[in-house]
């Protein structure tokens, strides 16, 4: 059975709000799992879910993550009205802020596959095949996760897409942070990801192609390669919601 997807697009919402709304799912969905298990059903399917938020300027720094990346002080964040969370996901610290489409999949993996790094991988993949699509090469890098576009004569590698995640009860919170149009100088104020190599910077599909690109198209297209990489339907849960 093909799993079915509810969908949203949620504009204007805080991130304390974004984090809160998917905590309140992932437990919805681990409580439905458990009803199941209580009541021995025999045929059982989850609301699994799949979020693209729009963020004001934010840091975040995740539990594995260093506080030395943030190279601003609490007035620097105050005066330049960037807010700062530490969350429970993998990953150290990155930025999401307008222009860039964050991508929270709550996704019972027992009903996907149990593994971890598969699910990453996946994640990747979605966004390498996105990018294909506007004839840009996405790649891997060994032991860096999320997504990359190398320069073959610089070897610089840049990241276009940064990847954490938390899990349980194997439902999937947080996911992937991809820059489209985004304002890549908040990129100066931490070290991001933690990585601090001189061959690796950050990008976006607007300076890769020259050219702003209209999210909702670029959304299009995500979700078009969550169908086939995750053989998921997705289906609107609401055309777009907003704060």
């Amino acid at each position: 059975m093909i799993p079915k997807v509810y969908f949203e697009t949620i504009d204007n919402l805080s991130y304390s709000e974004a984090w809160e709304y998917q905590q309140q799912l992932q437990k919805e969905l681990i409580s439905a799992k458990h009803d199941a298990a209580q009541q021995q059903l025999k045929s059982f399917s989850q609301d699994h879910y799949l979020l693209f938020c729009h963020h004001q300027p934010v840091y975040t720094l995740g539990k594995s993550g260093s506080l030395d990346h943030l190279l601003m002080s609490e007035e620097e964040l105050s005066a330049n009205k960037i807010e700062f969370f530490k969350i429970n996901r993998g990953g150290d610290i990155t930025y999401h802020g307008p222009g860039q489409i964050t991508g929270y999949p709550i996704f019972d993996l027992e009903e996907f596959s149990t593994d971890v790094h598969l699910y990453v991988r996946n994640l990747e993949e979605v966004v390498i095949r996105t990018l294909a699509t506007y004839g840009i090469f996405g790649e891997r890098i060994e032991g860096f996760t999320g997504v990359w576009i190398k320069d073959d004569v610089t070897k610089i590698h840049r990241k276009i897409c940064a990847i954490g995640v938390h899990l349980s009860r194997w439902v999937t919170m947080h996911g992937f942070a991809f820059n489209v149009n985004t304002d890549l100088s908040y990129f100066k104020n931490i070290i991001p990801c933690g990585i601090a190599d001189e061959d690796k910077i950050v990008t976006s599909l607007a300076n890769e192609l020259g050219v702003n690109v209209e999210i909702e198209e670029v959304e299009l297209r995500l979700r078009n390669a969550f169908e086939e990489v995750f053989n998921l339907q997705l289906i609107a849960k609401h055309e777009r919601i907003t704060s």
